[in-house]
């Protein structure tokens, strides 16, 4: 057949060279398929639209439902193409990850609550906010150095660099997102657990001066002082806190709510830097970007199942 080169030819050409050669039997394999192809499209169209309304729908009527199987999915579905496609790096990580984070979940959910656990798990899932957000910019500024054509300069295979701008990005944005839903997991089982305030509003428990309403440590330097590990902040509604304690509770558990008294806080109050405000805008992306790596999977699948269905190839 004219334009079909022999398996030892293939075996000979360069890796581009062999990728333009399967392109064209691509082309030649689906040409006079329009009518097919335009009718898949529309399908994978439609389904994404449809799914999207019931995922919204489903987020804004059961909340707490929606949370928990996104991440269950964030949770298997990498893990699935990691064992199948023998990533055993990420599979490393991944269950480094889970091991630890288990652990902090767990004791984050005990009752009666230890008065270290707060601290530990705000701690825990600050680190993975941060190192997720570092991964992730420097994965983002590889991808820009290779597009750019920087990596010539350190005589760096274009391949090899992207490659590792992709990944750190991917890392980023995967734990990132992992990181923010344990968290807000654990913060809400704190939250019932210390008692401070009830679903009616009112405090059920007396918090003095000194005394740190998330983690229930005493504070011992004052709101004017520049302490040597963590500061004290001391919100809108005058209750005061320890910096870690009070950012965990605010950026990494998404509280914007006095854990006493309920009342709303104001992050921009809290936070001095435009540095620390791009945290906040790294978070909503996180909630952005969940979408694509937990339901995109299950949505394709859904897509080739209407295509086999119907007969479409």
């Amino acid at each position: 057949m004219a334009g079909v080169q022999p398996q030892g030819d293939l075996l000979k050409m360069s890796h581009r060279e062999n990728w333009k050669v399967q392109h064209e039997r691509l082309h030649v394999k689906h040409r006079g398929h329009e009518a097919m192809h335009a009718e898949m499209v529309l399908i994978l169209i439609a389904t994404l639209v449809v799914a999207q309304i019931v995922l919204v729908q489903w987020k804004q009527r059961h909340n707490r439902s929606y949370n928990l199987v996104t991440l269950l999915q964030m949770w298997v579905v990498p893990l699935y193409f990691t064992m199948k496609l023998y990533w055993w790096r990420f599979l490393s990580m991944w269950g480094m990850f889970s091991v630890i984070t288990s652990y902090v979940v767990f004791r984050a959910t005990r009752k009666p609550l230890s008065c270290r656990t707060p601290r530990m798990v705000y701690k825990w899932f600050l680190l993975i906010y941060k190192l997720s957000y570092a991964v992730g910019v420097i994965g983002y500024l590889t991808i820009m150095f290779t597009m750019f054509g920087f990596n010539v300069f350190f005589r760096i295979k274009a391949e090899d660099s992207m490659d590792v701008g992709v990944v750190m990005l991917f890392y980023g944005l995967y734990y990132g997102v992992m990181g923010r839903d344990f968290a807000e997991i654990c913060s809400d089982y704190m939250a019932s657990t210390i008692g401070y305030y009830n679903m009616g509003g009112m405090p059920s428990r007396s918090l003095t001066d000194d005394i740190c309403a998330v983690c229930g440590q005493k504070i011992l330097v004052d709101v004017d002082e520049e302490g040597i590990i963590e500061d004290t902040y001391q919100l809108s509604c005058n209750h005061i806190f320890h910096e870690f304690c009070i950012r965990g509770w605010c950026i990494v558990g998404k509280k914007q709510t006095c854990p006493y008294c309920n009342e709303k806080v104001d992050l921009k109050r809290m936070m001095n830097n435009p540095w620390e405000r791009t945290h906040v805008l790294y978070g909503q992306l996180l909630d952005w970007l969940r979408y694509l790596v937990a339901w995109q999977p299950i949505i394709i699948g859904i897509v080739h199942g209407i295509n086999f269905t119907l007969g479409l190839e």
